[in-house]
Order: structure tokens, then sequence, then C-alpha cells
């Protein structure tokens, strides 16, 4: 057995949500930095909400402003595309695009330890909330903005990120001390 054929569909890049037209495309929401990776497809994995997973060529593929519009060899009609609506479309790590240096994906920060620069431990990252302005590491004791003054090193070999904390603003005080 080939290597790629053991690797998995675990890369998650847009899910389903809704038919577009009659002859069974599908209009997907990026979950991805790279919508135009889209058009170099030429097979996908659909994993349903029933936990089925699904392979389908890719016949065509269009990113729009609304999202993409993915049309699929097998899924001819509107009620197959209307079946299809909430499924994660996932690809294979091999497929990804090549990050720049020193940008990172969600599922391999996902589970890393957080430490401050003195060795505060802030426990593992569980989520990565997606912001318009930066990502956000969710831990259950912080939440820490992947930004440059705050991240100094993420070490996927080591498995930790290594922080400065934000300065907390101090509590005002009335004149009275209170």
């Amino acid at each position: 057995m080939a290597a790629e054929e053991k690797e998995p569909w675990d890369l998650v890049i847009g899910q389903v949500t809704a038919p577009f037209g009659v002859k069974g495309a599908l209009r997907v929401r990026p979950e991805t930095d790279f919508p135009e990776r889209f058009g170099d497809l030429d097979e996908v994995c659909l994993g349903l909400p029933t936990g089925e997973e699904r392979f389908f060529p890719v016949r065509r593929a269009q990113v729009t402003a609304k999202g993409v519009t993915l049309a699929l060899v097998g899924c001819d009609d509107r009620d197959t595309a209307a079946s299809l609506r909430g499924a994660l479309v996932k690809i294979r790590q091999s497929m990804s695009v090549p990050l720049p240096e020193g940008s990172f994906w969600i599922h391999n920060v996902v589970g890393l330890r957080v430490v401050t620069e003195q060795g505060e431990e802030l426990g593992e990252v569980i989520e990565v909330i997606r912001t318009p302005g930066n990502d956000v590491y969710v831990t259950p004791c912080t939440m820490v903005p992947a930004v440059r003054e705050v991240i100094r090193k993420i070490d996927l070999d080591e498995g930790v990120i290594v922080i400065t904390p934000l300065a907390e603003d101090e509590p005002e005080q009335d004149e009275a001390g209170g």
C-alpha cells in the first residue's frame, strides 16, 4: 500500500452550507486562508454530520466573494447536494498549501502546552478562535492573542508555545482609595 493511501483525509478546508443551483453544485464556506486552493483539487473527502466519509472527484471549483462553489462528479442534482449540507470538506495534509515561515496550521497548535517565559504553565491549547485581527489560542485558564508581542516561540517538536503575557491594567481607584 502506498504511503499516500495510508495518509488520512483530516485537514478541513471548508464546510458545505447549501446546494447551489439545480445541477448538484455545492456552496462551501472556506475554512482556510487559501480559498484559491479549491481550484487545484482533483478529489475531496466529505465528512458528513453522520460520521460517514464520502470521496468525490472535483469537476469544478469557483471562488467568489461569497465563498466557494464546488461541483463534484457524482453529485448531479439538487437533492444529492442538499443531502451533503453540513459536510466538512477535507483533504490530505500532503495536499496542503505550504505556509510561510512562522505560520502554523490550527490542528498543529491545538494540544501544545502554553508557558510563560518565566516558566508558568498555562495549560494546553484546546481551541483556536479565528478573528479578523488575529487568532486567539484558548487554554483552560487563559486566552492568548496570537500576535508577535505575545508569542515568543512555537516549537512543534517540543510541543510548546512560549509567551510573554500582555500587561494587565491596574485597577482604577478613586480619590478615597476605594
